[in-house]
């Protein structure tokens, strides 16, 4: 009988199409529910610092007192729920001015799980409960945490028999009175009983319609339900919560509180996709030597990121339009994950060396870098980025420093460099140098130095010194707008004019910024204002045709994790697994005369040699 009324309510809910999430309320840490609270390391104090809204635990009753164990023979001396339970919540209760928590809108019940002989535990435990005055009686106190009976309970009917302190949790097969209902603080149910679903990927059409039919029939009543017996990761909550379930089980009480707290930053929506450039591949792949090289930097720029981008761009980016992709493997010559500074210097100077070094070699000595050794040649060079221009990812094409953070020593080795434009903020390091000189020499060398986009815009020619304030280099979600795609368009037009080429770093920076912050949207809303950058050189090359286009990241930052996505509504949830850097390879996308040459999977020293190869300079190395 109980199998058929299940099959029924899944047939009205497939056929109705019936939504239990439109009744569900807000998901957060406060919803989640510690199921086997008593069996965590440090039992209630765990679950409890989690700011989880329901904390069970299973009671047995022996010698008049009520002990918390799931069975009888793991009953242990003074494990009372009185100790372990009652007294701590009694004194956080009045601690926090008479509420569960410090913040008066979080609530807490304690799910009281009778195992055995609920006609004589109920008792003791409303005994035990009358000490404690209003802190766990709602009917003297709103705010009071609320006592829900489970497992083994009276029928419906005898619910009238129990002080109303008292609350119980409710089953879906059960018919309840209105009376009856009034005392049901939850609906809950083994997941089981709707599905075979282990908590990966999602649950079969069917079983899905199972599930949403009960939580439903819960709504309907006006009641939160929760599955019990359910897995215990992100991808199992995402799909309970889309489901409808309104408490979310689980043993893991901190992981699921920071799952829940820092969403804001781990779900990224994008309703309004923007049209990538669609390149006419004339060029592309081509054997013969281009004349111009444009090299984009994503900062941090991981695999992950750049399908995050896809997704939240409905789908579509312009780096999905390049035939020709490699890997890079981005290991630092003294550790397995690598920094900026060695990941910038490798393809810099084209030699593997140690985090922190800026444009020198794992020997401490100096090496000649892309710019100074193009420049033999008469290809002129610039460097552009959204952020920091001495920070590492631009110091490596102009600095030789043992450490990324001397940034007034990188400033002033612009003095040796045969860059032509360079473009970022941090002015202080150049207008507060200890060479008190410096900005009068960078213009005796030719530099025109300028401080904002608008004044640089002025520029067509000649050296190039453009200090732009921080404030610039905001982030795009604050407002900093397609400064980089105008920078890199400016720049190239700047050094169009030399015959000989000109060779553009231009770097994406604060993609990585969104990886250290562990925050999605920041991350996605960078990737996609530095894939806009890629349209603009593409575009470039097409009217070109003699200008070979790259693109690819100094290392990944973040370990994220795509956990769910809609590329129909823009939509991204991710996970990230540090605040660092990875080892993990980063992608080589090419586009025009020479790309092929970079497709493969080789250490990312190597795309140095491939861009003096693609430039057929080899004597320069």
């Amino acid at each position: 009988m109980v199998k058929r009324i299940r099959i029924n309510f899944a047939v009205l809910a497939f056929v109705l199409g019936l939504q239990s999430a439109s009744a569900q309320v807000k998901l957060n840490a406060n919803r989640g529910h510690s199921h086997n609270d008593y069996k965590q390391e440090i039992p209630l104090l765990t679950a409890y610092y989690a700011e989880m809204g329901s904390i069970e635990a299973d009671v047995f009753l022996k010698d008049g007192e009520l002990y918390v164990a799931h069975e009888a023979a793991e009953i242990k001396p003074g494990f009372t729920l009185k100790k372990i339970y009652l007294d701590p919540l009694a004194r956080f209760f009045k601690a926090k001015g008479n509420h569960p928590y410090a913040n008066a809108a979080l609530k807490l019940q304690l799910v009281v799980d009778v195992k055995e002989d609920y006609q004589h535990v109920l008792p003791v435990l409303l005994k035990e409960l009358e000490g404690y005055g209003d802190v766990f009686d709602a009917k003297k106190n709103a705010n009071a945490i609320k006592v829900v009976i489970s497992g083994d309970m009276p029928a419906p009917a005898d619910f009238k028999n129990y002080d109303e302190q008292l609350s119980f949790d409710g089953r879906p097969t059960t018919t309840y009175t209105d009376a009856q209902l009034a005392r049901v603080a939850m609906i809950s149910d083994d997941l089981k009983n709707h599905t075979v679903w282990n908590g990966k990927g999602n649950p079969t059409k069917t079983d899905e319609a199972r599930m949403r039919a009960v939580i439903t029939q819960a709504h309907q009543k006006g009641k939160p339900f929760r599955f019990w017996a359910s897995q215990d990761s992100p991808n199992t909550w995402i799909v309970l919560e889309r489901l409808g379930v309104d408490w979310m089980n689980t043993d893991k009480p901190t992981k699921l509180r920071d799952f829940y707290l820092h969403q804001d930053k781990l779900i990224y929506t994008n309703p309004k996709p923007y049209t990538p450039y669609t390149p006419t591949y004339k060029t592309d792949g081509q054997n013969k030597a281009p004349k111009k090289i444009i090299l984009l930097i994503g900062d941090g720029m991981g695999l992950a990121a750049i399908h995050a981008g896809l997704i939240a761009n409905h789908g579509d980016l312009n780096m999905a339009r390049f035939h020709y992709i490699g890997f890079s493997e981005t290991a630092a010559a003294d550790a397995g994950n690598t920094d900026s500074a060695a990941g910038g210097s490798a393809m810099a100077i084209g030699y593997k060396t140690n985090n922190r070094y800026i444009g020198m070699g794992p020997d401490d000595q100096n090496k000649t870098n892309l710019v100074d050794s193009l420049s033999i040649f008469g290809i002129k060079s610039g460097i552009i980025t959204a952020g920091d221009l001495t920070d590492a990812t631009p110091a490596v094409f102009y600095a030789h420093q043992l450490d990324r953070s001397y940034n007034g020593a990188i400033a002033n080795d612009l003095l040796s460099s045969k860059a032509e434009v360079l473009v970022g903020s941090n002015r202080k390091a150049f207008e507060q140098n200890k060479n008190s000189r410096l900005l009068a020499d960078l213009k005796t060398k030719g530099f025109q130095v300028t401080n904002s986009l608008t004044d640089f815009e002025k520029q067509h020619d000649g050296k190039q010194l453009v200090l732009l304030d921080d404030s610039a280099t905001r982030s795009v979600i604050k407002g900093r707008g397609d400064m980089l795609k105008k920078l890199l368009s400016h720049t190239m037009q700047i050094l169009s004019k030399n015959k000989p080429g000109f060779f553009v770093m231009a770097e994406g920076a604060q993609i990585d910024y969104g990886g250290h912050t562990n925050d999605l949207p920041y991350l996605i809303t960078e990737l996609h204002d530095f894939d806009r950058t890629i349209a603009e050189a593409l575009r470039f090359a097409d009217q070109d045709g003699e200008t070979l286009v790259i693109v690819t990241a100094d290392h990944e930052t973040g370990g994220l994790t795509l956990l769910d996505g809609a590329a129909e509504k823009g939509m991204v949830r991710g996970e990230f697994s540090t605040n660092d850097h990875t080892g993990i390879m980063v992608p080589v996308f090419a586009y025009g005369p020479g790309a092929q040459n970079f497709s493969g999977v080789y250490p990312n020293n190597q795309i140095f040699h491939k861009i003096i190869k693609a430039y057929h300079l080899a004597k320069a190395k």
